[in-house]
């Protein structure tokens, strides 16, 4: 059957606000037809084959009063509480056991009847017998007051499991701040133990370069020991060559005054400048020297025997380092 099928017959079924929809032999609730219709605000859907309502049922918030007496509901929609403008509500005769925790935000509810359904004890016992007008009304109102407890219950089982969530997560963040400590002093501790490894290093190096320097230093120092000890020796070695060769010159000029005076002599004495005023004091003086070394023989020829030797040794001096 199509969709303008059926609201055409349930616009059949409407008188009023009012609507009919008892002995269908109906499975399931037409919500979207009923949706189409916000004038009817009673719905009468007893005695049929209903097991369940939809969720879309709880959106159909314009119902006042639902009579779902002699159907086979086991359960109600969770979301039941948005029906907030519904006052009457017959669940007569269905397999109900419990009823939503939202079930307590119906307000407005009135009057209900929940009798002949195996309700679990505490719900039975807020419901009553449900035998007449009075007791119905009674119903609905001590049921409202069992469902609110229970949704205080359900309010803070729900916050203590919030708070125990928040706690974990709390504790989860203590321990990630631990571990993030741990971590970090651990990163700290082995860039210290890198350091300090560095600067050992470092100072080994700086050791082994000090020792290097050192021992070049004790190295120079000793060579300039050996160097001032070979110096001294040659110093000493060499220290009679310079006063033998100031001997030699000495012998060297004497010897060479005398053959300048002897070569002076023999040129005032064999020459003809003898005659020459220059010359008569050289003779005067050659022949009183003559005289003197006549007188002198033995002085003289010692004289002459030492100056022989020293001019031998002179030559023998002289000709050593040529060798």
């Amino acid at each position: 059957m199509s969709k303008n099928n059926k609201a055409l017959n349930l616009r059949d079924k409407i008188s009023g606000n009012e609507v009919d929809l008892s002995l269908c032999n109906l499975t399931e609730v037409p919500v979207r037809e009923l949706a189409l219709f916000t004038k009817a605000t009673v719905v009468d859907l007893s005695c049929n084959n209903i097991t369940s309502l939809p969720p879309e049922f709880c959106n159909l918030t314009h119902l006042v009063k639902v009579d779902l007496s002699k159907n086979q509901l086991t359960c109600l929609p969770d979301d039941v509480g948005n029906l907030t403008s519904l006052q009457h509500l017959d669940l007569y005769n269905n397999k109900l056991t419990v009823l939503p925790v939202s079930f307590s935000q119906l307000r407005g509810l009135k009057w209900l009847d929940l009798k002949d359904n195996p309700l679990e004890a505490s719900l039975a016992k807020a419901a009553g017998d449900c035998l007449d007008e009075k007791q119905c009304k009674q119903c609905a109102s001590k049921v409202l007051q069992h469902m609110r407890g229970l949704q205080d219950e359900a309010d803070r089982a729900r916050e203590k499991r919030l708070l125990r969530e928040k706690e974990l997560e709390r504790k989860r963040e203590v321990k990630q701040r631990e571990r993030e400590a741990r971590e970090k002093e651990a990163r700290k501790r082995e860039k210290a133990e890198e350091k300090e490894k560095r600067r050992k290093e470092y100072n080994a190096q700086m050791a082994a370069v000090a020792a290097r320097e050192q021992q070049k230093k004790k190295s120079e120092d000793k060579k300039k020991k050996n160097g001032q000890a070979a110096d001294k020796k040659v110093v000493e070695e060499s220290a009679p060559k310079p006063r033998r060769s100031l001997i030699g010159l000495m012998f060297k000029l004497l010897l060479l005054l005398l053959l300048g005076l002897a070569g002076v002599a023999a040129a005032c004495r064999l020459t003809d400048l003898q005659k020459e005023a220059v010359c008569v004091p050289v003779n005067v003086a050659l022949d009183d020297s003559l005289s003197w070394a006549k007188e002198q023989e033995g002085v003289v020829r010692q004289l002459v025997q030492n100056l022989s030797s020293a001019a031998k040794e002179f030559l023998e001096s002289t000709q050593a380092p040529k060798n």
